[in-house]
């Protein structure tokens, strides 16, 4: 329990960056002396997340061939955190092997403090990726509810999952994680700065289509299958940051469709895959 202090001062950075901007940065030096003193990451690792930080926060007044390079050099920075390539990081097992069912697959979760990383970068690098709020349309709206009912029909017609009721005991784990630490993360790279990059340099749907291939791409531990289902879901993520305006948006949508996977269907995938 006391390990999971330096989580619970991450996840209240998460939701600072959201509702009190200013002070975000504070808890997250906070968060680290305390992941320090837990020995969840050494000097390397905050060595690397500094180091990234800062060129993150540079890249924003660069100039020319330099603004490139940092953004190259971020770009990079996020790939090594979510393919855990950063050495001193001791992410924290809570579930071993769990199934929600007798038709779902062993199922293993980390509390990562690495690839969270991601969001606090792209942050500094983009500060305006979380968006001001646009007034959906009704036509909008229907749109992406219509989808998000829809979706969950994809994977069930390519056999990927079964329809399996369930609610395990470690759900609020799962929840806060998934929210917090996962669907931020991955929607800060994909939507918040991809995708909003893609969309200003060309046009919208190059924006949504890349980042939304790009996201299917990611999961590509799950097959060929999982890589289409993941791209379908990029594209209503993508949707609803482009409408609405907000990133808290794609990333409640993301959320959503992730519960909606945990507790309706088997998780992650059926045990005949």
């Amino acid at each position: 329990m006391p390990e999971a202090i330096t989580w619970l001062l991450l996840a209240a950075t998460v939701i600072t960056a959201f509702t009190q901007p200013r002070y975000w940065l504070h808890l997250l030096v906070i968060t680290f002396a305390s992941a320090l003193y837990f020995n969840n990451v050494n000097f390397v690792s905050v060595f690397a997340i500094t180091a990234g930080l800062v060129v993150s926060a540079l890249a924003k007044e660069a100039k020319g061939k330099w603004k490139i390079a940092c953004h190259c050099l971020v770009v990079m920075w996020c790939l090594a955190l979510v393919l855990h390539l950063i050495p001193g990081f001791n992410n924290l097992l809570v579930l071993d092997k769990v199934i929600t069912g007798p038709e779902s697959i062993p199922f293993t979760l980390y509390l990562n403090l690495d690839k969270p990383m991601i969001f606090f970068g792209l942050l500094l690098l983009v500060p305006t990726m979380l968006g001001k709020r646009n007034i959906l349309s009704s036509k909008h709206i229907s749109i992406l509810a219509i989808s998000f009912i829809l979706l969950p029909v994809v994977p069930l017609v390519l056999n990927l999952v079964k329809p399996e009721l369930s609610v395990p005991n470690w759900w609020w784990v799962f929840a806060l994680n998934n929210l917090l630490f996962t669907c931020v993360a991955e929607e800060a790279l994909f939507r918040g700065y991809i995708q909003r990059l893609l969309t200003q340099r060309f046009n919208p749907l190059i924006g949504i289509g890349i980042a939304s291939l790009l996201f299917g791409a990611a999961h590509f531990a799950g097959g060929p299958l999982f890589i289409v289902v993941a791209s379908l879901a990029g594209l209503l993520y993508g949707l609803t940051y482009y409408w609405s305006g907000k990133l808290s948006y794609a990333i409640a949508i993301h959320f959503g469709f992730n519960m909606v996977h945990l507790l309706f269907f088997t998780y992650p995938l059926a045990n005949n895959i």
